[in-house]
């Protein structure tokens, strides 16, 4: 058996090491469709039959941290959110940069859908996220930096990524409805916060650079409405959006 294991590669032993988590717990995991689609034919069966005697798991993930009874935004950063250096390292900057607390927030804020919830479309749905919380200045320009991105603005001294040349190639060309929206938020009154997260993003990652959420525990506390009940307890139109990060694998 330790010979086997030793010739599965990185992805193969964390699926079998998270088989054998599963095989231990008295409910069985399901998940989304949207999370197994492309590994899997999303339009073939997506889930084993349930074994007899055993329940689904329709809670909290016991293999996950457990989350306070009202959570916070900071008990997501740090119980659901991937390592978040990117989103610290923009604020940072624009922090130093002197910009105004709501651009600070959206730094940090930007690709907060991409740390917790998905990468598709990670600035509308992190717009989306956040609006019932913060003001709509912040959630519009996060929201518009998906577009803004792709497209250089040499009067602030974005230019176009070398990043992305890397990971889309030369000859990429943003879809139809991104250069839609760029025009839109360019003809915008908050173009500029929204293009101040472009300005403001790290695209190579420094690891030496390691601020801490300490600096904008303030910053936080200002301008993000945490709701009394706890987020994803709450009754905005994205608390379950909240939940879903919460309980990924709820089975309902």
């Amino acid at each position: 058996m330790a010979n086997e294991t030793a010739t599965l590669n990185a992805h193969e032993r964390a699926d079998a090491l998270e088989h054998a988590m599963v095989e231990n717990l008295d409910r069985v995991i399901t998940r989304s469709v949207l999370y197994t689609s492309g590994d899997k034919d999303p339009t073939g069966p997506f889930q084993d039959p349930l074994p007899p005697g055993k329940h689904v798991l329709q809670g909290a993930d016991p293999r996950l941290k457990p989350m306070p009874k009202k959570p916070t935004l900071l008990d997501y950063f740090e119980r659901r959110f991937a390592p978040a250096n990117h989103l610290l390292q923009s604020a940072a900057l624009a922090k130093k940069a002197g910009h105004n607390e709501k651009v600070i927030l959206a730094c940090l804020l930007h690709d907060i859908s991409i740390m917790g919830f998905i990468r598709s479309d990670h600035g509308y749905w992190g717009a989306q996220l956040i609006a019932p919380y913060v003001d709509e200045e912040v959630s519009w320009a996060i929201r518009a930096h998906q577009s803004l991105r792709f497209f250089p603005d040499e009067s602030v001294g974005y230019k176009y990524p070398d990043m992305y040349i890397r990971l889309f190639g030369e000859d990429f060309v943003p879809e139809p409805y991104i250069k839609r929206d760029y025009e839109k938020a360019r003809a915008h009154k908050w173009y500029m916060t929204a293009r101040l997260i472009c300005v403001n993003d790290i695209y190579a990652f420094d690891p030496n650079a390691n601020p801490t959420m300490d600096e904008f525990v303030d910053i936080i506390g200002r301008n993000f409405r945490q709701p009394e009940e706890g987020l994803g307890w709450d009754d905005s139109p994205s608390a379950h959006m909240w939940r879903t990060i919460m309980m990924p694998t709820r089975a309902l």
